[in-house]
């Protein structure tokens, strides 16, 4: 009875070192189930797109892509800004700038 038993552990080994290996199949590919973030594609983000936007959750905490590809579009943006506002100062249309021909400046 004894050696029927260790006939069988031997199998049961066996089987698991040819599944381990590779040779029972392949597993399925993994279905990415986690929700995209809702950000718009075809605008510049805006503050109340920063206020609502969530990442999800990952088994140890936010995916890093995630939060390094949104924290690199705001860079981005933030860099068009300011470089936009030095190239025009008064692309607002709040008038002439102190000194020029509209304003004598300080008196």
């Amino acid at each position: 009875m004894m050696w029927l038993f260790a006939v069988l552990v031997v199998l049961v080994m066996g089987g698991v070192a040819l599944v381990a290996s590779g040779r029972g199949g392949s597993m399925a590919p993994a279905y990415d189930d986690r929700p995209d973030l809702a950000l718009p594609e075809d605008r510049p983000l805006g503050a109340q797109d920063l206020r609502t936007v969530r990442f999800p959750l990952a088994v140890r905490g936010y995916r890093m892509s995630e939060v390094d590809a949104l924290l690199a579009r705001l860079a981005t943006e933030l860099e068009d800004a300011d470089r936009d506002a030095h190239e025009d100062p008064h692309r607002d249309g709040s008038g002439p700038a102190p000194g020029s021909s509209g304003d004598p400046g300080p008196v």
